[in-house]
């Protein structure tokens, strides 16, 4: 059997964003997509694994039981792709994987907490009244079951398929939002670019304080060519973080400390009580936005000034860090 490439991804999730074209606009229903690939990614990973277990233990129970406790995901017989396509006649279809999601959820804290918060499938403002929702919910589900959508790891043609595919269709959908899609995600070129300038390097600490889908965390790592590095980042938006948890998972990045909150107002990667250290840090801020916090910027600015030029005393700057002070300067007071 052939195996499944990012081209094939790409093109059946292309495929079934038609199913909300028309209903919602792509920065509202790449919520629903972009979920849904994860599910099926989980489960299709989930299903091999216990085929393997299997095998291994001549299908005795107990044993198999307890091996896949220590997998990276655990998934309920109901709580997998499979067992959504056998409901999609529900008549609560909506509220039917809403349920799915949240027990994904509990059965996998230490991984997927929050991973699902910001998502809701029984949204009648987003997806209509309930024959139309059930409608679009069904068509979403049978574009995923397609036989060629096959996620097990054995069956991908390289270990970054999925991982690639999900960037890329991030990527389209930045492209559809416009100007707010720079909130969620650096274009390629533009990451590849800045991981390849701050050359990391075996056993760094990379962090992202905006970091978006993380795209610039993933892209900066990769530049190692090992997996002896570790990943931090801080995003405002709850489902852009979600997105960048998922993107990590998908990217076989399995304990990126991705955290949900402001990182001008409210750093939450904290040692000891103080800001955490990195050997790498990485941000395309969205300098878009407005009421970013300007001003307790400006005012933490003029103290480090005053502490590094007190008032009465005379101080020697390399020019390197007076451009540096001059370009914050800009963009704090432009």
């Amino acid at each position: 059997m052939a195996k499944t490439t990012k081209e094939i991804i790409n093109n059946i999730v292309w495929k079934a964003c038609d199913t909300f074209r028309g209903t919602l606009d792509s920065t509202q229903y790449k919520d629903y997509i972009l979920t849904m690939l994860f599910v099926k990614y989980l489960s299709d990973f989930y299903r091999e694994k216990l085929e393997l277990l299997h095998k291994k233990y001549n299908n005795n129970q107990d044993r198999i039981a307890k091996a896949i406790k220590l997998e990276k995901f655990i998934l309920d017989d109901k709580c997998t792709f499979e067992y959504l396509l056998t409901q999609k006649e529900s008549s609560e279809l909506g509220q039917v994987i809403n349920k799915v999601l949240e027990k994904i959820q509990e059965d996998n804290l230490e991984k997927l907490e929050g991973i699902f918060r910001s998502i809701d499938f029984n949204n009648e403002i987003h997806l209509g009244n309930t024959k139309q929702r059930n409608a679009i919910l069904k068509h979403l589900l049978e574009d995923f079951a397609d036989e060629k959508l096959d996620l097990r790891p054995s069956m991908l043609a390289g270990e970054d398929v999925i991982g690639d595919a999900y960037e890329y269709l991030i990527a389209h959908f930045a492209s559809d939002a416009g100007k707010k899609g720079g909130e969620f995600f650096t274009p390629s070129h533009i990451s590849t670019l800045l991981a390849q300038l701050v050359g990391a390097k075996d056993g760094d600490r990379i962090y992202d304080p905006a970091c978006g889908s993380g795209s610039l965390l993933i892209k900066a790592a990769k530049e190692i060519g090992n997996n002896n590095f570790a990943l931090f980042g801080q995003e405002k938006n709850g489902q852009t973080q979600t997105f960048s948890k998922m993107n990590m998972f998908l990217h076989e990045i399995n304990e990126a400390d991705i955290r949900l909150g402001d990182t001008l107002r409210n750093p939450l990667h904290l040692d000891n009580d103080h800001l955490m250290k990195f050997d790498i840090v990485v941000a395309n801020p969205p300098f878009s936005l407005d009421k970013w916090g300007v001003m307790i910027w400006r005012m933490i600015y003029i103290g480090v000034l005053i502490m590094v030029f007190p008032l009465n005393q005379k101080a020697i700057m390399p020019l390197s860090c007076i451009c540096y002070l001059a370009l914050i300067q800009r963009a704090l007071w432009a």
